[in-house]
């Protein structure tokens, strides 16, 4: 079986080679695809992935403008091949370490959606507002969408390549994440969680995501729930 690791980047100069260095490291039976989306990086992130592209074992993707991290999903969803997909943020904030455990159900055939919860486990790192932030919207898929989820916005989100066949994405930007949990909730797809490992930065370290993306967030469950 095969692996596909889709990697949006946006600006991850200083961390997009350790990122790949561990997702290279990661041990697991499946032969691993790495498709790197770089949605048009202006610190020198490009020249990088240039150069690690040299070791064969990674496909780029460069957008010629900034289209957001949900288009740079679609764009690396396309270029894939593998049996099972697996979304990977750029940041090191997602440990690829816990690459078999999000595996797990899917190879023991017990899901074919996997997400990675930062809320499970012991190992939690996160900014107060963002913690709340995060539970408010997952409340709200759950109320939407009858699901129990305990983290929507996870970075770590792994499907089958059935599943990733039928998602039919649309939103370009922070939309990525409640539209993809809604449209595989609206397939009768359920979503298993399992706990992962988290390391929040703060903005002065690159953080990217704001309180204007969670009303974003909002009104992409809401749209999805109530049309097509």
């Amino acid at each position: 079986m095969k692996l596909s690791i889709v990697i949006p980047v946006y600006n991850e100069r200083g961390t997009i080679q350790e990122l790949l260095g561990r997702v290279r490291a990661v041990s697991i039976d499946q032969e691993k695809e790495i498709v790197a989306v770089d949605d048009c990086s202006h610190d020198g992130t490009r020249d990088l992935l240039a150069q690690e592209a040299g070791n064969g074992d990674l496909k780029l993707v460069f957008h010629p403008v900034n289209m957001g991290k949900g288009a740079a999903v679609r764009s690396g969803l396309a270029q894939t091949s593998g049996d099972i997909v697996l979304i990977q943020d750029a940041d090191l904030e997602y440990d690829p370490a816990d690459y078999p455990s999000l595996l797990r159900p899917i190879l023991g055939q017990q899901a074919k959606v996997v997400y990675g919860s930062r809320f499970l486990g012991q190992r939690k790192d996160m900014l107060l507002w963002h913690s709340l932030g995060n539970s408010f919207l997952t409340l709200a898929a759950n109320l939407l969408y009858g699901s129990s989820l305990t983290d929507m916005e996870t970075c770590y989100k792994v499907f089958t390549r059935e599943v990733a066949d039928r998602i039919r994405l649309r939103s370009p930007r922070w939309g990525f994440d409640p539209e993809i949990t809604a449209r595989i909730l609206k397939l009768g797809y359920r979503i298993h969680e399992v706990p992962i490992s988290y390391r929040g930065r703060e903005f002065t370290e690159g953080k990217k995501i704001n309180w204007r993306d969670g009303l974003v967030v909002l009104w992409t469950l809401l749209k999805c729930r109530f049309t097509d």
